[in-house]
């Protein structure tokens, strides 16, 4: 099991400074609900949300290309780097410029009137993600992983110190005088505004160090590589904007679809910030899927050459949801505590009900990762568009019906329904495809038992803080207990085999 091993310690790397620079950027969340308004949430939680679909379509699928075939038969993996890295900043100055020339008309269509400047900001950002992908997925094809754990980190205290900056610093040298008012043009009602300046200046700033770091390009287009790898990614393109439709499709449109005064004394942008709060008490169950992601995508295709890879792959999948399962019942439990710690006021806790959905639909999310494996080394990438497709409708459905019911718990459920549909339709074809041992069956029992235990520890109550803190975690020994009897062998068959 050297490659498992491998694969951990890659992941504890990719995993180490991905927990530490998000759970850093993360402290920002007490930042913005103690200083900003709800309103000014809601709005970072849309703008955001945004950010995200229109990401996928400035990459179109080009970084799981790069890794596809810079690891191909016959490839040299400078070519490929040279010829997407090229085609990427062409595209971006294209597409950023044609977000930037739109602006107007998304500030109006978003219900931001006389904020252009927001999306004209929100165009050069999407380039500098653009062109920052290629050579990250460099360093982590050559497993350079600790620079770019370095370089994530530095781009995350970037964004940290000057959000501080502008929300909590400068206001408060103004205030003791210590700055004159409106200092360097420092304009006081501003809110999501700093957030988004501080994520552009963080991102220009680090260009140049992760430029550095991978290798410097040079502008050449292959019409040999670009042509195979433009054919593999146009499925991936609408893979990704059908998956990131069913990652934020619900913080996009909650604020729209919320009736009026559904929520007493919150209107629908300030209910929005406090769902796209407690959005945020699910993010550990993110970091480390993001985390596997990163060291697992290299791996998997690095893998696909030996002859056990699928019995590895299987083995890979089960450990993942063991561990996720247990963080999910953890977070859950804790989250009497958790919540308040990070969300300041008291009005955010109408949404801690929804955490341990959330987190369950993020555990899907890995899980669907996982096993999407088949289409990408078998070349079946169109399979993920119509897989990613059927859940951005269940997604969309599921919010338009659900939200205007239940609210917060509408726009939960809705994440859950779609990796539901989505996982089972890529379990189902890629074991007609590229069949793959998974311990199905007892893997759904895990996931069963641990969502249960999550939300029973959520409502349990006691009197005493100290009695209840034991009483919500024995949900979490009890199924600590249950995995160490029942995968005995499991854990036994990881340890190195004796001489």
């Amino acid at each position: 099991m050297g490659a498992l091993k491998k694969l951990a310690g890659q992941t504890a790397i990719y995993g180490l400074s991905s927990i530490l620079g998000r759970s850093i950027n993360f402290l920002l969340i007490i930042v913005y609900t103690g200083y900003l308004s709800k309103a000014d949430l809601g709005a970072f939680t849309g703008i955001y949300a945004l950010i995200g679909f229109l990401n996928i379509v400035f990459t179109y699928g080009m970084e799981t290309a790069f890794f596809r075939f810079a690891t191909g038969k016959n490839q040299d993996p400078l070519r490929v780097y040279h010829t997407t890295q090229t085609l990427l900043v062409l595209s971006s100055l294209v597409l950023g410029s044609a977000v930037y020339l739109a602006a107007p008309l998304l500030a109006e269509w978003m219900d931001y009137p006389g904020q252009a400047y927001l999306f004209q900001w929100t165009a050069i950002l999407l380039a500098f993600d653009a062109v920052l992908a290629i050579p990250f997925a460099k360093l982590r094809l050559e497993n350079k992983a600790k620079t770019f754990a370095g370089a994530k980190l530095i781009n995350i205290l970037l964004n940290v110190f000057f959000n501080l900056l502008f929300l909590i610093w400068i206001p408060s040298w103004i205030q003791e005088e210590i700055l004159p008012t409106e200092a360097f043009g420092y304009q006081s009602a501003w809110g999501v505004e700093y957030i988004l300046l501080s994520n552009l200046i963080a991102n220009g700033l680090i260009i140049p160090f992760v430029w550095w770091k991978a290798g410097f390009f040079t502008l050449r287009l292959e019409k040999e590589i670009l042509k195979p790898m433009w054919t593999y990614s146009l499925p991936l393109l609408f893979m990704g904007l059908a998956g990131v439709t069913n990652e934020l499709i619900s913080r996009l449109l909650f604020e729209y679809v919320l009736p009026a005064n559904y929520y007493p004394e919150l209107s629908s942008r300030e209910a929005a910030g406090i769902f796209g709060a407690n959005f945020k008490l699910a993010i550990l169950m993110n970091l480390v899927i993001q985390a596997f992601k990163y060291a697992a995508e290299p791996f998997f295709f690095r893998e696909s050459k030996e002859k056990d890879s699928p019995q590895l792959y299987a083995k890979v999948m089960h450990a993942f949801i063991l561990f996720c399962s247990l963080l999910m019942i953890l977070i859950s439990v804790n989250l009497h505590w958790i919540g308040p710690l990070f969300l300041q006021g008291g009005v955010y806790q109408l949404g801690f009900s929804i955490v341990p959905t959330l987190l369950l639909g993020y555990l899907l999310l890995g899980i669907y990762f996982n096993l999407s494996i088949w289409f990408k080394l078998t070349d079946k990438t169109s399979y993920s568009f119509w897989i990613t497709f059927m859940g951005a409708l269940v997604s969309i459905a599921s919010i338009v019906f659900l939200v205007p019911v239940w609210g917060f718990m509408g726009a939960a459920v809705s994440t859950v329904a779609c990796y539901v549909v989505m996982t089972g339709a890529c379990y189902y074809f890629g074991q007609q495809y590229y069949p793959i041992p998974y311990q199905t069956g007892r893997g759904f029992a895990y996931l069963t038992l641990a969502f249960l235990l999550s939300y029973s520890g959520f409502y349990l109550e006691t009197g005493a803080a100290s009695l209840n803190l034991i009483l919500k975690n024995s949900c979490t020994l009890f199924f600590l207990g249950a995995v160490l009897f029942g995968e005995r062998h499991f854990f036994t068959s990881l340890l190195p085999k004796k001489s």
